[in-house]
């Protein structure tokens, strides 16, 4: 159900929330200030786990993230089909812990390679994750924390903030958008949409950056 929840996602419209910018991305309509540092510039994925579109990026987007250096803050956000949803508060948990690089990989390869049904619940979630190396006392803690529990509340609003309504889809600066189903040319391969997404990308970081001077 998730997985077919992120994949109708991605024909949602932008209507009302954005504005037609240039090729391949789009601007918000309201801009959400960013929290990068001096010159930095901000870029964001809003993603699912459950996304298979998701899981094809992925390669993609962490050799770019790369390939940026010190010039961008690089951060990610789970969408939550609701205030319980496993994968959106195993996500949360694990950024409260500073471990999503340790096993973001680890779980989208569980899911898509592997056919894994990790997001079935809380239990199967966290098996997976101590077997791969996570501390089950503190993750257990974090997990039932006051703090978790009120970004898990507070997660749909600011998604919606960002007026993102489709995974994966990235914000540059809390100005710019783009996407594989933004940037990608019609009749284009899933891969080459995700090439021409990181071209996007690079024209977008370089435009802020520019900004900032």
């Amino acid at each position: 159900m998730l997985a077919a929840t992120a994949t109708l996602a991605l024909s949602a419209t932008f209507a009302g929330t954005s504005h037609a910018a240039g090729p391949g991305y789009t601007t918000l309509s309201t801009p959400v200030p960013a929290t990068a540092p001096g010159k930095k510039v901000e870029v964001i994925e809003f993603f699912m786990y459950t996304c298979p579109h998701c899981y094809s990026l992925d390669p993609l987007l962490e050799e770019w993230v790369k390939k940026q250096g010190d010039r961008i803050v690089f951060k990610r956000m789970h969408f939550a089909q609701s205030p319980t949803d496993p994968l959106a508060h195993a996500y949360v948990t694990l950024e409260a812990m500073g471990q999503t690089e340790a096993v973001h990989g680890k779980i989208l390869r569980a899911i898509h390679g592997e056919r894994q049904r990790i997001y079935r619940s809380d239990e199967e979630m966290k098996q997976f994750l101590v077997k791969n190396g996570i501390d089950k006392t503190r993750y257990e803690q974090l997990f039932n924390s006051f703090s978790v529990q009120t970004k898990m509340k507070q997660l749909a609003g600011t998604v919606a903030k960002y007026q993102v309504s489709s995974a994966p889809t990235l914000v540059v600066d809390g100005r710019y958008m783009t996407s594989p189903s933004i940037a990608g040319a019609p009749g284009t391969s899933e891969t080459q949409a995700g090439r021409q997404t990181m071209a996007v990308l690079d024209q977008l970081v370089a435009k802020a950056a520019a900004e900032k001077k």
